[in-house]
Formats: C-alpha cells, sequence, structure tokens
C-alpha cells in the first residue's frame, strides 16, 4: 500500500451561545462574512447598522485570539472558512390581551459560531 500523507489542516473556532438575537437575523450577516479574509470581515461589520454585528465581531476576535494563542498562524494569513448560526432555547413570555387573553411573545436566542482556517499561499 502506498503511504498516503495527511497533513492535518489546524482551524481555530469561537462561538456565542445563547445569545439574545434572532438567527434569521444574524444568518443574514453570516453570510456576508463567510469566506471573506478576517481584517475584511471585521471592517465590514464595524460599518454594519445591524444589532447582530458587535456580537458577531466579537466572535471573529475570539477566535483570532485562538489562533494567536497556538502562535502557529499569522492574522493576514487567516480567513473565515465557516460560518453559521443555530437555534437556541426560545424564551416564552406572555402580553394580556383583550377579553382575557394571553398572547405568546417568543425570545428567540442564537449560537453563534466561526471557524477560521490559513490560506495557502
Amino acid at each position: 500500500m502506498a503511504e498516503q500523507e495527511t497533513e492535518e489542516r489546524q482551524t481555530y473556532r469561537a462561538s456565542h451561545r445563547f445569545a439574545r438575537i434572532s438567527p434569521r437575523k444574524a444568518r443574514l450577516l453570516m453570510d456576508l462574512v463567510r469566506g471573506r479574509d478576517v481584517d475584511d470581515a471585521i471592517t465590514l461589520l464595524r460599518f454594519s447598522k445591524q444589532r447582530a454585528s458587535g456580537m458577531i465581531e466579537k466572535v471573529i476576535r475570539s477566535a483570532v485570539a485562538n489562533a494567536n494563542e497556538r502562535d502557529v498562524a499569522p492574522r493576514n494569513t487567516l480567513y473565515v472558512a465557516k460560518a453559521w448560526v443555530d437555534p437556541g432555547p426560545i424564551i416564552k413570555r406572555f402580553q394580556p390581551k383583550d377579553r382575557g387573553k394571553a398572547y405568546e411573545i417568543k425570545k428567540r436566542t442564537s449560537h453563534l459560531v466561526v471557524t477560521l482556517d490559513q490560506r495557502e499561499e
């Protein structure tokens, strides 16, 4: 049998669990940063008006810090390889309405996850 050289790719991951934002709103921004260089993604998020941009920016910065902690990856070679939003638990509240009714209010939460990888030069 021929020996196969399998090089383990090092990825750096960070997540923000139970973020108080709807997954639908957060996915709009995650789709924008996926595949971009780290500096480009942070710049794009910094000038975005959506509320999720601050949360996602912190997750990307945390993943960059994880990469720097291992002293392997220089920042200029990192890019957002994977970025996704999973739904978290729903906080249920009730709003009283007329004639004794109660309407349910669903406060949705999200799990924001970002994975960084190194670009081949």
